[in-house]
């Protein structure tokens, strides 16, 4: 027996069985799977072995034995994309040999567990199929884990009284939060939540009712603001950007953003959000004028680009001078 292909398609099919994720069944992982096993092409899974191996010997003894000649720059990829999660799921140990051995050592080693191992021994013969269901039933899932803990790290943002939505954890979603938690009830108070982003899924929470009765149409296509919020007491639209790392209101974000809403009758207030004044400070020169900049450490403040109201619509500052 000799057959290459087989072999990898055979462990990307426990892979899926195991309950990785699609991110890991692939070529790459399988590979990785076979190497800790030291299955050579011309071995049955009765004959996988375990021994200790790192990220380098695993992509020499993948080019040597499978033929595959990976890039010295995806070393990373192996170890952050493949290793990494066959330890998050228990099917592989890292460092067994010596647990308090440093994360970024070049001497880190992987092992496949032993109740890993008793499995794979099995695939292909009659007894494969209940083994793996035993196993599964006292292995949670790599799946259902990534799962709890996206759930558990989600973001809760209050949108109203008894109402609340929540977002893919990061900085981002936290800045968006403070938003909608701190800067709408200063600035404009009892304002309505239109729409809110996030990086997780395009369309987290929109009012589309809300704001088709406002008579704005947003073209589904184009890029919203992070957050849009009515401020029915002064006929405002209020269009912010949460800014962790890109995207404040510049002068092209400023066109797309006044191109999106230009079948808005109603004003439209241009805010960048920022957590902090550091931030703000790299993309002080990008800002656009007639924009309002808001700070989470510093809530009770605004800033507002050049103009003569303190938050407002540029348009009816321009009309009030006409």
């Amino acid at each position: 027996m000799n057959d290459k292909n087989g072999h990898i398609r055979d462990a990307k099919t426990i892979i899926a069985s195991l309950g990785m994720p699609t991110a890991q069944q692939n070529d790459r992982t399988a590979l990785c799977l076979l190497a800790i096993l030291n299955l050579t092409p011309e071995k049955i899974w009765a004959n996988a072995e375990s021994r200790l191996i790192g990220i380098t010997p695993i992509m020499d003894w993948v080019r040597e034995c499978y033929g595959r000649d990976y890039a010295p720059n995806t070393r990373e990829t192996f170890r952050r994309q493949s290793m990494h999660q066959f330890c998050e799921a228990g099917i592989a140990l890292y460092n067994p040999d010596k647990p308090n051995r440093a994360v970024n050592s070049p001497r880190a080693v992987y092992q496949i567990a032993p109740e890993a191992l008793t499995l794979l021994r099995t695939f292909g013969t009659l007894e494969w199929e209940k083994n793996i269901e035993t196993y599964l039933a006292g292995h949670e899932t790599l799946i259902v884990k990534y799962a709890k803990e996206r759930k558990q790290n989600r973001v809760p943002v209050k949108i109203s009284r008894d109402k609340e939505i929540d977002l893919s954890p990061g900085a981002h979603s936290e800045l968006i939060r403070c938003v909608i938690e701190n800067f709408a009830p200063r600035f404009a108070p009892n304002s309505e939540l239109i729409y809110v982003g996030d990086t997780g899924e395009k369309w987290a929470y929109f009012n589309i009712d809300l704001l088709k009765s406002l008579g704005v149409a947003v073209d589904s296509h184009g890029k919203m603001p992070d957050v849009v919020l009515y401020y029915s007491e002064k006929n405002w639209l209020l269009l912010v950007e949460s800014v962790t790392s890109h995207g404040p209101v510049n002068g092209k974000r400023y066109g797309e953003l006044s191109e999106l809403f230009s079948r808005s009758k109603i004003g439209l207030v241009y805010v960048t959000a920022f957590p902090n004044r550091t931030l703000m400070a790299k993309y002080l020169g990008d800002l656009a004028w007639e924009t309002d900049v808001w700070i989470a450490d510093a809530p009770s403040h605004l800033i507002h680009f050049n103009g003569s109201r303190f938050l407002g619509p540029y348009e009816d500052i321009v009309n009030k001078r006409k």
